[in-house]
């Protein structure tokens, strides 16, 4: 066959791929070995044989998208200039189904999986030269249900490996381990990431971006492109990122010297982590592998648990003890009938117990790593570490001075004491809905009342302590009094309220201006307005006003209309009597001369009701029948109007 009659081939193999776009991908990775060195035409020759696997999901994953990865399509291209040296239809040599690597006979209703490796292979002569090479390949699509990525199932994967320039011949790294499928939820996990290099270069590894390759409508691109070192995933942000493939407490790391991935995953799911592994010659990198795979976080019922709580926000911390040196541990362990503790004293031998819950008296301050084994020695046995932190003393303490009134400022001075100092933080709660950090605040209290003042106060050993307090704010209100209508020859009693002090203005009338309740007699018609400086007995000073209008004859004043509509203006209908001396009734009809309010006190008034229901908008008639100053009795009729 002709390299034509070949690459129509090809093409029409492509678009029947395109058609099957699928979410299978799991992951994959490239690893090559040098296997000769050739010469030919004056030319030399690194002969490398290269391996691509992949891994594809077989329980959810399409078969038919499974079935149509065979052929891989792979290219080698110049690795500065990005020009195509080979573009090559390489067949599988092997397919294999993984086994799950989830080996905790202690664990209960694990989930099903189903991973194949397949494996292409294919050897390369490459000429020797300045640049180096790039081996990529492509292909869409992810696996469905990836929770870190956007659009999983739309995007696709590029894999590659770099071959380095020169002369020098190289093996690539090769990871050790295979990635678990499973991962227990909120258990610590270890996974040894690390690799082995045939060369002895120096190794390093970390976290990075996953690219992009391939897209549904292109599922298998040919020929083969050069990768697009940009072309990264889109992350979940936040909290996902290339270094924050999955969330956990502690978080997810990995060392970047011996590959370990470490951490307790804290979020359930799918989620897609990409791993580089870097080898180092002379102080140069040479070569870069990555590996992509989908690590899957799920809730694991195990029988037996060892656990023991955090009450600290430092990483991995039981406790910091700030008040003396005895701490007594808490244990959550589930499933155990036998527990070994050490508390983790440097040197020591007889800082263990065999109790379920013990106390343990440290001999000194200082940062101490406890761990606890539950049933030891057995098959299903389990352990955990924790800090414990140990700083006595430390307590939070302080004090409030100033005037104790609406808008005066109140004094807080720190009182915290440590041993180890210094005190950095401070966090108050006055109260009242605000805060301050300062360490000796001012805060003025807008009205009066009783507020519980709480202080948290830090030192540098993250030692936390609370103190709690109350502050007073006398409840000031100085009242002179309603506004009043008289009749001329009449007096009136003040009885101003607020205070121990009073202070009359002007004197006008008044028989004294220095008590709360002076007597002012009119012998004629007029207005006046007083004004009282009123002064409590924490020293609080205010004031207020009142008018006294006095007039010449005896009258009620009725209002026309009212609105009882609930907005607190002119709710209740109301006459105002001015100088009689008691009233016998005030009554209330309705057109049809039903009664709808009566009352012998004018105070309240009707407030617009009648048998419990909103009464009808319109005209309704009023009767007040009144005692005057003079003993003489007598009547007034009129209307009003109800509006709403």
């Amino acid at each position: 066959m002709n390299n034509r009659a070949l690459t129509i081939l090809v093409v029409l193999v492509l678009l029947s791929f395109s058609a099957a776009r699928a979410s299978h991908i799991v992951g994959g990775e490239f690893t090559y070995i040098h296997v000769d060195d050739s010469s030919s035409g004056g030319l030399n020759f690194k002969i490398y044989q290269v391996s691509l696997s992949i891994y594809e999901d077989c329980l959810t994953g399409s078969p038919s998208a499974i079935a149509q990865d065979n052929p891989a399509f792979i290219g080698v291209f110049d690795a500065i200039t990005g020009v195509t040296v080979h573009a090559d239809s390489v067949n599988f040599v092997s397919a294999i189904q993984l086994p799950t690597d989830f080996q905790n006979s202690c664990a209960k209703n694990v989930q099903a999986t189903c991973l194949i490796k397949k494996t292409f292979v294919k050897t390369y002569a490459l000429p020797a030269n300045s640049d180096g090479y790039v081996i990529s390949y492509e292909r869409c699509c992810r696996n469905a249900s990836v929770v870190n990525i956007i659009n999983p199932d739309q995007n696709g994967s590029t894999f590659y490996c770099i071959i380095p320039p020169g002369n020098e011949s190289n093996n690539s790294a090769v990871f050790t381990h295979f990635p678990p499928q499973i991962i227990c939820l909120n258990t610590p996990l270890i996974y040894d990431n690390s690799a082995t290099d045939a060369d002895g270069d120096s190794l390093s590894y970390g976290f990075c971006s996953a690219l992009n390759g391939a897209t549904g409508s292109n599922a298998k691109p040919w020929p083969p492109t050069y990768p697009v070192w940009g072309d990264s995933v889109g992350y979940v942000s936040p909290p996902f990122s290339p270094q924050v493939p999955f969330t956990g407490f502690p978080p997810i790391t990995i060392n970047p010297v011996t590959g370990l991935i470490t951490g307790t995953p804290n979020a359930q799911g799918r989620f897609l982590v990409t791993v580089f592994c870097d080898e180092w010659r002379h102080g140069v990198r040479i070569n870069r592998i990555h590996r992509e795979f989908q690590f899957v976080v799920q809730p694991c019922t195990r029988s037996v648990i060892a656990s023991v709580p955090q009450f600290s926000t430092d990483y991995n911390t039981y406790i910091i003890d700030c008040k003396n040196y005895t701490v007594n541990f808490v244990n959550n362990s589930i499933g155990g009938f036998a527990y070994k503790w050490d508390f983790g004293v440097p040197g020591a031998t007889g800082d263990t117990s065999n109790e379920f819950e013990p106390t343990f008296t440290y001999p000194d301050t200082g940062t101490y790593t406890m761990k606890l084994w539950v049933n030891p020695g057995t098959t299903c046995a389990d352990s955990i570490m924790r800090l414990v932190k140990v700083y006595p003393s430390f307590t939070a303490a302080f004090s409030d001075s100033g005037n104790q009134c609406p808008g005066s400022a109140i004094y807080f001075q720190d009182l915290s004491a440590a041993t180890i100092k210094p005190i950095t933080n401070w966090l108050w709660n006055f109260g009242d809905g605000n805060t301050s950090i300062a360490q000796n605040p001012t805060h003025n209290y807008s009205s009066g009342g009783t507020y519980n003042v709480i202080l948290v106060s830090e030192n540098a050993k993250h030692c936390i302590d609370t103190a709690f307090n109350q502050v007073v704010i006398e409840t000031f209100k100085p009242f002179a009094g309603n506004d009043t209508i008289i009749v001329k020859g009449s007096s009136i009693l003040f009885d101003a309220i607020g205070g121990v002090k009073y202070t009359w203005s002007p004197s006008t009338h008044l028989n004294d201006t220095g008590i709360y309740n002076p007597l002012g007699f009119y012998a004629d018609t007029g207005h006046y307005t007083y004004a009282v400086h009123v002064i409590s007995s924490y020293g609080c000073a205010g004031d207020d006003s009142i008018k006294v209008t006095v007039v010449g004859n005896a009258e009620f004043v009725v209002p026309t209309a009212f609105t009882p509509n609930g907005d607190g203006r002119n709710d209740y209908f109301r006459p105002l009597a001015v100088g009689y001396s008691s009233l016998n009734y005030f009554r209330v009809f309705n057109r049809w001369g039903q009664r709808v309010y009566s009352s012998n006190s004018l105070d309240a008034g009707w407030d617009g009701t009648f048998n419990n229901a909103r009464a009808d908008i319109g005209t309704y008639y009023w009767e007040i029948s009144f005692v005057d100053r003079y003993g003489t009795n007598g009547t007034l009729k009129g209307d009003v109007t109800l509006i709403r």
